[in-house]
């Protein structure tokens, strides 16, 4: 199960890879979080054996991702990929099954409200099924709340 810890190790583990004398303030600001989120991720790693840490110079530490870092950053990124594709086939099955409702009431378009991720799948989705895709506010419309994906078929006053 994908959590925001995870994602948060997965990414504090990429970026010190890639650059191991990076800051803390700069890896809040990467994850858009507090410094203090980051040192309490950053101890959690060192305490469990897949961070070290080293002073480069009086005030700069170096970050080293041990193997057993490695091996954990590998193992949170194909979780991550994982749970990607599974979010992405539910968020196009939701589609899909009011697509069908959609069809059944006698409608071969939608309006899709929201933006991001979730209203792009929506939006490929209903291309795809050959559902035109509007901005008339008598269609009915797709509703993008997060994650969730509401069906609003009644027609606009």
């Amino acid at each position: 199960m994908e959590t925001e810890e995870n994602t948060h190790d997965l990414t504090l583990l990429e970026k010190i890879e890639s650059d191991p004398d990076v800051n803390q303030s700069a890896l809040a600001t990467q994850l858009g979080v507090a410094v203090g989120t980051v040192n309490w991720h950053i101890k959690r790693l060192i305490e469990k054996g897949y961070v070290k840490v080293s002073r480069a110079e009086r005030k700069k530490l170096r970050y080293i991702i041990t193997p057993e870092g490695i091996a954990l950053r590998a193992r949170l990124a194909v979780n991550f990929v994982e749970n990607s594709f599974s979010l992405y086939r539910k968020t196009r099955q939701r589609v899909k099954d009011h697509i069908t409702t959609l069809r059944r009431a006698g409608y071969d378009r939608v309006r899709i409200l929201g933006e991001g991720d979730v209203a792009d799948i929506a939006r490929l989705t209903c291309l795809e099924q050959g559902i035109q895709v509007v901005d008339d506010s008598h269609s009915p419309a797709l509703d993008i709340k997060g994650w969730k994906i509401l069906l609003q078929m009644k027609e606009a006053e």
